[in-house]
C-alpha cells in the first residue's frame, strides 16, 4: 500500500461538477491499494499517515503530526500509484489489487481513519471508481511518498 501525502492549506474532490470531499488545512493522502495488501497493511500506513510529522510547530520545525496540527485528512483512493514503471514507456498495473479488494480496503482504510483521529479533525474521502477532480492548494510544498 502506498500513500502519496501532501500538506495542503485546502483540498476537495469533486465527482460530476459535485463536491464529494473537501477539507481546509491538513493532508491530502492519495491511496495505492496492492494485490498482497490487507488490513495490517492499512492499519500501518494509516499509523504513519496520522503521526507523520509534517506540520510546523512554533519555532518553524516540522515537529507536529496532522492531529497535532488540527489538521483533516481527505482520502482519494488512486490506482496509478502502485504501478509499475519500471520498463518501457507504458504503466504496467498487474500489482495492483483487483478493484473488490481495493475498495473494501480503501472502505476500511476511511473508517478506521474516522475512528482513529483526534476529535476536531474531519475525515473526508473521494468516491472509489469515478472520474474524479481534486484540486488542492499545496503548502510548502510538502509532499511524501509513504509505503506500509
Amino acid at each position: 500500500m502506498k500513500g502519496l501525502i501532501q500538506r495542503v492549506k485546502h483540498a476537495k474532490v469533486e465527482v460530476s461538477s459535485e463536491s464529494v470531499g473537501a477539507i481546509d488545512h491538513g493532508i491530502l493522502l492519495l491511496l495505492g491499494v496492492e494485490a498482497t495488501d490487507t488490513e495490517e497493511t492499512a492499519n500501518k500506513l494509516l499509523h504513519k499517515v496520522l503521526h507523520y510529522r509534517i506540520f510546523s510547530d512554533d519555532q518553524g520545525k516540522m515537529n507536529l503530526n496532522v492531529q497535532q496540527a488540527g489538521g483533516g485528512l481527505l482520502v482519494v483512493s488512486q490506482f496509478t500509484l502502485v504501478a509499475d514503471t519500471g520498463k518501457g514507456l507504458r504503466p504496467s498495473f498487474s500489482r495492483g489489487a483487483t478493484p473488490a479488494q481495493a475498495e473494501a480496503l480503501y472502505e476500511y482504510f476511511l473508517a478506521q481513519a474516522r475512528g482513529k483521529i483526534a476529535a476536531g479533525c474531519p475525515v473526508a474521502g473521494g468516491q472509489f471508481a469515478a472520474d474524479m477532480q481534486v484540486s488542492l492548494c499545496n503548502d510548502g510544498p510538502v509532499t511524501f511518498l509513504l509505503e506500509a
